[in-house]
Parts: structure tokens; sequence; C-alpha cells
């Protein structure tokens, strides 16, 4: 395989992958590109090589720079915008891990603590509905917590050091 449809099929692949953690496949394509591009790019350079508009390439680029996966970069002598993707891999998952627990997690768990206060707990069905609400929320605190390591494992010099291995 040619290093450029090896490219254009990690761009494209790493486009649907971003849909399955929580973002668009454009806004996946264009980090895709920036992870694998040796020097930072425009967006006239995205638009150009994603053939997309100008307009998705602005608003996908704001939503990276958001999640913490891309970087405005400052090009000595040069007027355009540069942008630049950190290509630590680690970084790069525990970012889509905190913004993933950030959106999706959180929310769910402060929904469960609210659907716990029940006034009719007596009524029927309710020790049943409790029973479900409480195994839900039991879950996914220790997935909570989990995540949280996770994501506190480059501050910690022991974990950090044992997830090196895996790196």
């Amino acid at each position: 395989m040619k290093l450029d449809e090896a490219k254009q099929q990690f761009v494209n692949s790493w486009g649907a992958f971003g849909t399955q953690w929580g973002i668009n496949r454009t806004m996946a394509q264009i980090h895709a590109l920036l992870l694998i591009s040796t020097a930072p790019l425009t967006q006239d350079d995205i638009m150009e090589q994603l053939t997309i508009s100008r307009g998705n390439v602005n608003m996908n680029i704001r939503d990276l720079i958001g999640w913490g996966l891309i970087d405005r970069v400052i090009v000595q002598g040069e007027r355009k915008e540069y942008f630049n993707a950190d290509k630590d891999i680690w970084k790069v998952a525990t970012l889509i891990i905190k913004e993933r627990k950030k959106r999706e997690l959180d929310p769910m768990l402060k929904l469960l603590a609210t659907l716990e206060n029940l006034d009719d707990k007596k009524e029927k069905g309710a020790k049943e509905f409790l029973q479900v609400v409480g195994d839900i929320k039991k879950l996914s605190k220790h997935a909570d917590s989990l995540l949280d390591i996770m994501i506190k494992a480059e501050e910690n010099k022991f974990i950090g050091a044992v997830l090196k291995i895996f790196k």
C-alpha cells in the first residue's frame, strides 16, 4: 500500500471510529488528518485535503479545540491560523474519556440521583423501580471511579509507570 493511500484509509477509518466515541465523522477526520500531518495545517489545507467547506472546517476545529484534542499554532511570519494535534495517543484517549465522562456519565449520575427521590416509595412497582435505578447508579459510580483512575494515572507515578507498559 502506498503512503498516500494508507493516510487516506486512516483518515476515513478514524472518521468512522470517531462516531463511536461521540463525535461526528468530519470532526474525527480533521483530527486524524492533523494527527498524521508532519506540520501544522491551515483551514485551507484541511478544506483541500478533505474536500469539505470552510464552515464545516471552522465549526469542527472549534469543537476539537473545545475537546482539547487540537491546538492553534503560531507560525512565524504567517497571518493564517495553523492547527496541530497532540500525537500522544494516551493523552488523546484521556481527553476523550474526560469529555465523554463530562457529557454522558456525569449527567446520568445526576439524573439517577434525582430519580431515587420518589415521593411515593410505597406505590406498587416503586421498590422494583428503585432497585433498577440503584443498580444502574452503582454500576455507573464504579465506571466513574475507574475512569477517574485512568484520567489521573499520568499524575500518579506508580500507576503511570504501570500504564507505560501498555503504551
